[in-house]
């Protein structure tokens, strides 16, 4: 036989095969038989019962961060990068914004932060923190956070943690109902605490984190409190001048109180002991492959959301190392980038990363516009590479010719790998379901997977995860081996387990993950908690799922977003504004919903550079952006593309809004409009909007 034949046969027949794999499928979750309430129960297909430890030995945080530091000694672990300058720049509108000129990566290996972590420890206690108090860190993602965690663990401290974005009514409620003695902050966080300091009733002493122009802060909160002021690093001092040992933690003891982002009233303060997040880096760590010191893991998502405090607790645990930066500062182009200046994720190179679906949105619209604006060629060129990946992933012969791949990746895709560094090789999304449009584009042009989890705060972040080889999208995967899911009948939503073709319900997720309740919320834990008759604990979590013939789960739907509209009709905010948002016109949308009328309304925040370019395509004069927001045909612009995307994501009439309001300011976590996950604050953006909402309906 011709070889040239036979090199040409070969990789189609293989692709075939694989595509047959494909469509035969794996069973990736199995039915088992649980306690508790009647539902449809799924248990990872490799582990029988939920997996507590993976590391022999080790039953808290404390231990297996010892361990590791044992274990990789001079691996680097913790990077920052350094700041050169600051600068202020004007944009054309008279308004100013801050510019960082950061230079390269300074680590601390695993022995350095080891002693840092040690240090601090002691320093805590000869600064006369009581073991039996608790300490609140309220600072932005960096390694001094990382450092104050650790250092708590290792005398069995709980630290509360809380969004460095949240407003000053959640965090008074945060820092009083916990009883917080001591807080490490940063400089921003200082000036908050200082205005509220009137209000704090048990607040002693404040360790803030050594940063630039931050003198006057520390005047300011000398002269108007009564607190002991110390830096970072006088505790470190203390503590190595004055060693004291280690009371380290049992499983069952209180790790964290994490305080929820608070999409609906005041934060809620859930308690997780080292055993439930120890659960859920034991899961994770059976699913991801080849975690170890060769990867680099990017760390810009607040440390105070349990997915980045399980990731980087999970990095630390298997030698890897992490470099902090901004979700302003990630890429060559991010706000706070001086011009010039390399992003953090471009100077680290990392491996791995986490993101919401709201930042991976963003970096999908950037890479089309950017794409749309160049034209031509480059535009056509990088249409058909992503089409024959497309057609590869989808199970086409054509598009997996593992030549083609390498030729397409030379051609368009190592540009848009670029902006993340160039050496991503798994991304992990949490937070919120993801688009599958978003999923497939980020998969396509980064060459990595990505992988969807799913969990809440009140269960360590743990309950299902897209396996590694799981091309498909829309779904958060099979079950982590920590968890049990089980769908339960929601009959007044319409759905049930015994719906066909597949089983829905609520998402109800069992095991060792699954949290203590709510901190002195005795009625809310009880709400929520289960635990059944054969002492498995239970989370009832409001979202509806179903699940797929191979075990893995979707989110369709969640109990509070649903609206029944006048006439009968169910309307699903959340779905609405996952479709809508597919339209280039928006930015960010909140959907509403009256049982008084027939029809929804929306208010949707426009995206200026696309509403923008349509008034110059089309003659609209304006003064300001505030000014085009408020133009009627801009209005019917925005309305006609949002008809656009509802017909193709097929929407049924009555969800699609008949009428919208333009916002022309972003929502951001620090207007108090969306959670550092950038979630929607409903009710805020709603008594916010109250007037607009009012005149819509009108």
């Amino acid at each position: 036989m011709n070889p040239y034949f036979v090199g040409f046969l070969v990789p189609i027949v293989v692709s075939l095969l694989l595509q047959k794999r494909r469509k035969v499928g794996n069973k990736r979750g199995v039915p088992v038989d649980v306690g508790g309430e009647p539902g449809y129960a799924i248990r990872n297909h490799r582990f029988e019962h939920p997996v507590e430890t993976h590391w022999e030995g080790i039953t808290t945080l404390a231990e297996l961060f010892e361990k590791s530091c044992n274990e990789y000694l001079h691996m680097p672990l913790l990077g920052t990068r350094k700041l050169i300058s600051k600068e202020m720049e004007s944009s054309p509108d008279g308004r100013s914004f801050e510019k960082l000129h950061l230079g390269e990566y300074e680590w601390k290996c695993y022995a350095e932060a080891f002693k840092s972590v040690c240090n601090f420890s002691s320093g805590l206690i000869r600064s006369g923190h009581q073991n039996n108090e608790r300490v609140a860190v309220f600072a932005e993602t960096r390694a001094e956070w990382q450092i104050a965690l650790q250092a708590c663990f290792r005398q069995n401290i709980t630290v509360v943690t809380i969004y460095a974005s949240l407003g000053e009514e959640a965090l008074c409620h945060s820092l009083n109902e916990t009883e917080v003695t001591t807080v490490v902050c940063g400089q921003k966080e200082l000036k908050k605490l200082i205005d509220i300091s009137w209000q704090l009733d048990t607040v002693k002493r404040v360790i803030y984190i050594n940063e630039e122009g931050i003198s006057a802060e520390l005047s300011l909160a000398r002269n108007s409190t009564s607190w002991a002021l110390e830096s970072f690093d006088e505790i470190d001092r203390l503590g190595s001048e004055a060693p004291v040992d280690a009371s380290m933690p049992l499983p069952s003891d209180v790790a964290v109180i994490m305080y929820t982002s608070g999409s609906t009233g005041l934060p809620k303060g859930v308690m997780m002991t080292h055993r439930n997040v120890l659960a859920t880096l034991s899961a994770v760590m059976t699913v991801v492959p080849e975690l170890g010191r060769k990867d680099i893991y990017m760390a810009y998502l607040p440390l105070a959301h349990i997915l980045e405090l399980a990731a980087e607790a999970l990095m630390a645990a298997v030698g890897a190392s992490i470099g902090y930066g901004s979700a302003l500062t990630l890429t060559d182009t991010s706000s706070k980038i001086k011009k010039g200046t390399l992003g953090d994720a471009s100077a680290l190179k990392p491996t791995l990363m986490t993101a919401v679906p709201a930042i991976l949105d963003r970096v999908r619209d950037g890479v089309r516009k950017k794409v749309d604006a160049k034209g031509g060629v480059v535009k056509k060129l990088f249409n058909i590479g992503y089409n024959r990946r497309l057609s590869a992933i989808n199970g086409s012969w054509l598009g997996a010719w593992g030549v083609e791949k390498l030729l397409w990746d030379r051609l368009i895709f190592t540009n848009v790998r670029a902006i993340l560094g160039g050496k991503i090789r798994f991304v992990l999304s949490g937070g919120a379901p993801l688009s599958g449009d978003t999923q497939r584009f980020i998969n396509i042009c980064l060459g990595a997977p990505i992988g969807q989890g799913y969990g809440l705060t009140e269960t360590c972040a743990g309950a299902t995860f897209s396996e590694y080889d799981d091309t498909s999208v829309g779904r958060v995967g099979a079950p982590l081996p920590c968890s049990y899911i089980k769908l339960i009948d929601w009959a007044e939503g319409g759905y049930l387990t015994t719906d066909s073709p597949m089983p829905r319900g609520e998402i109800v997720i069992g095991g060792p993950n699954v949290t203590k309740g709510y901190f002195k919320n005795e009625a809310k834990t009880n709400e929520v908690y289960k635990e059944d008759e054969r002492g498995l604990r239970w989370f009832y979590s409001g979202d509806i799922g179903r699940f797929h013939p191979d075990g893995c789960l979707e989110i369709i739907d969640r109990k509070k977003d649903i609206v029944k509209l006048q006439n009968g009709e169910y309307v699903s905010l959340g779905k609405v504004e996952a479709a809508l948002a597919m339209s280039p016109y928006v930015e960010n949308i909140m959907v509403h919903a009256d049982p008084f009328h027939s029809y929804c309304v929306a208010l949707v925040v426009a995206a200026r550079n696309e509403l923008e370019k349509w008034a110059l395509q089309q003659g609209v004069t304006y003064t300001d952006f505030t000014e085009l927001c408020q133009n009627k045909e801009a209005v019917q612009e925005v309305l006609g593309s949002l008809a656009q995307a509802a017909k193709q994501t097929r929407l049924e009439k009555f969800e699609m809004p008949a009428k919208v309001k333009l916002i022309s300011d972003p929502w951001t976590p620090e207007s108090g409009l969306v959670t550092a996950a950038l979630k929607l604050k409903r009710e805020v953006l709603r008594k916010k909007y109250e007037d607009d909402l009012a005149q819509l309906y009108a």
